[in-house]
């Protein structure tokens, strides 16, 4: 996900909890995984969505190497079993060729009256340093129970599962009775003008047509205490934007300060900042979320989840009560923070210029300019301004559709049993966004499991359960059958 996104800590917020787990233990990163019995692909397609993985996460498709060689792998294994060149179509971007897109359609019976459904999942990853990581970060390691390396969570276990579904497919004859497209894309966890939807949506519209689409990044099941929780559906999810505030002044010499100092007024105005909280807001999702969450908690905490999950009025104590939840605060209201700093040249300088970053993730419904307007109120100081800084994607909303969930539910407990299915918002940011501009309902539907105590997304020492990944290519399988109704 963009910059720390998409995943769920009971709520998709994986961007918060990754960033506190990088210093997991050594003593964590071997703990044996949770126990997670259940269907399992065939012996054959096991073997295949294995060495596929291994294969995808022994390549460093870090944001300036780019995706040609996850791409080339993917390519090869399709063509090697049963995709003809003619179903295959790669497609690199024109301002950035080491940016290359993937898309393989599996033809459906019925193309002319139903629109095709397609995942899309992201090939590239944020990259990892050597020296901060246990084990090497783009070698595939198999230790205790666990696959190690970077993006075996995030996202190459969906890579490969997607891939591998598709293939044993085609391998057993199926036709769906629509086509079934797998976009394979290129640099979504840096995104701006070179995420892959973005750039397929404007230079190659064709290949990505669909009625529906899944998005398997970041997961959906979640795990607490080794308990299945639930099984959450990204349905709609907060916007990023990044702003500068900038004061700049004439400087001088550190022997002779003066008030105006660049970095104080700067300082002032990220205080009140700090100290300002956006309103608070509820929306169909997070409605749905906060009723399914009451139910299994009791007390003041059930009845203010209950009270914000009634009315689009929100009750803005119990708001006020939850949102010193970390996880809950982030899909209450938008939020804005400072993430980074610049200021001076030298020691014995005084600054003219003082420069802070402050990411802000936006409510569906709020605007760029609504929220800019609301930093320059709070920060309260002309001198300081404030100015976006690169480009900024509304996020819409796919209702939580009854059929689809109904769908998805009977996949969910034919694979774990009892585990309720419950729409989210994302605090973080997903390719989703980009589909659902273009008017393709998007879901936020993944077959991993994230252990919500240890989350390791862009994390050191990132990992998946050996068999959470085989049952992962067995709910995408059962997936792709289940929405395409077709028959061998």
């Amino acid at each position: 996900m963009i910059n720390l996104r998409h995943g769920a800590a009971r709520i998709l917020a994986v961007c918060s909890t990754a960033a506190t787990l990088l210093g997991a233990s050594l003593a964590s990163a071997d703990a044996p995984p949770p126990d997670l019995p259940g269907p399992m692909p065939p012996a054959a397609n096991q073997k295949l969505a294995h060495d596929l993985f291994r294969d995808l996460v022994q390549i460093r498709s870090v944001h300036d190497v780019g995706t040609a060689g996850t791409a080339k792998v993917l390519v090869g294994y399709f063509e090697a079993h049963g995709f003809k060149k003619s179903e295959i179509r790669v497609l690199p971007e024109t301002k950035y060729p080491w940016q290359v897109n993937v898309v393989v359609r599996l033809k459906g019976k019925d193309t002319a009256r139903q629109k095709p459904v397609m995942w899309i999942a992201h090939m590239d990853v944020v990259d990892a340093k050597a020296a901060d990581w246990t084990l090497p970060p783009f070698r595939f390691t198999e230790r205790d129970g666990w696959f190690y390396g970077r993006g075996t969570s995030d996202m190459k276990d969906g890579d490969a599962a997607v891939a591998a579904s598709l293939i044993r497919l085609k391998q057993e004859g199926y036709l769906p009775d629509r086509d079934i497209i797998a976009a394979f894309t290129a640099d979504e966890e840096v995104g701006l003008e070179q995420s892959g939807p973005a750039f397929l949506l404007k230079a190659h519209p064709d290949a990505i047509a669909a009625g529906l689409v899944i998005n398997p990044d970041g997961n959906s099941g979640e795990l607490v205490n080794g308990k299945r929780l639930d099984f959450a559906v990204e349905t709609v999810q907060k916007s990023y934007v990044t702003f500068t505030l900038t004061v700049t002044n004439k400087g001088g010499h550190s022997s002779e300060p003066r008030p105006d100092n660049a970095i104080y007024e700067l300082a002032h105005g990220l205080v009140r900042l700090a100290a300002y909280s956006f309103p608070f807001k509820t929306n169909a999702t997070t409605r749905l979320y906060f009723r399914e969450l009451a139910a299994r908690e009791s007390g003041r905490r059930r009845l203010d989840l209950l009270a914000l999950a009634a009315s689009p009025t929100v009750d803005r104590a119990a708001a006020e009560r939850l949102a010193k939840d970390v996880e809950l605060n982030s899909i209450l209201h938008s939020t804005c923070v400072a993430t980074m700093l610049h200021a001076g040249v030298q020691e014995n300088a005084l600054p003219s210029r003082a420069v802070a970053t402050i990411q802000c993730r936006i409510m569906p419904d709020e605007t760029v300019a609504g929220t800019r307007a609301t930093i320059e109120q709070v920060v309260a100081d002309p001198r300081i301004l404030v100015a976006p800084l690169g480009n900024y994607e509304r996020a819409g909303e796919s209702a939580p559709d009854p059929k689809l969930f109904a769908k998805l539910t009977k996949v969910v407990d034919s694979m774990w049993p009892g585990v309720p299915v419950v729409p989210v918002m994302a605090a973080g940011a997903s390719d989703s966004i980009f589909t659902r501009n273009a008017g393709m309902p998007s879901y936020g539907i993944g077959g991993g499991w994230n252990d919500m105590s240890d989350i390791r997304m862009h994390g050191r020492n990132e990992r998946m359960s050996q068999q959470g990944f085989y049952e992962e290519v067995e709910f995408t399988y059962r997936l792709m059958k289940e929405l395409t109704g077709g028959r061998p």
